[in-house]
């Protein structure tokens, strides 16, 4: 499996800065196209609330010790991403995922694995 790592994507800096509305706005812009591609990402630590995560290509990043509180995932890609320690409470899931394999992500860090449509 590959590593997280930050990316080198404007967007993604202003994850990793924790400005969040900027995010927001600019977002737009580059998902015109299709999903935003932040796979692998290493996200740990960070406060993500607000975030608008729809279109957003997160499948194997690293959410470790993140404050998610409210973040809508229903129309994001997780598959494989762990949300180990992670804040969720408000978070919507997409109805792929069970709320087991959230728990053991939560607790003992294991990738989210999603049920097929």
């Amino acid at each position: 499996m590959t590593r997280p790592k930050k990316i080198e994507h404007p967007l993604f800096q202003l994850l990793d800065e924790e400005k969040i509305d900027l995010f927001n706005e600019q977002k737009s812009l580059y998902t015109a196209s299709g999903l935003l591609d932040f796979k692998n990402a290493d996200l740990r630590g960070l406060n993500l609330r607000g975030l608008d995560a729809s279109g957003i290509d997160f499948r194997n990043a690293y959410f470790r010790s993140c404050d998610l509180r409210g973040i809508d995932f229903r129309e994001t890609l997780l598959e494989g991403a762990s949300i180990n320690r992670a804040k969720i409470s408000g978070c919507y899931f997409a109805n792929n995922i069970l709320a087991e394999e959230i728990v053991m992500s939560l607790t003992a860090g294991t990738r989210i694995r999603c049920q097929p449509k």
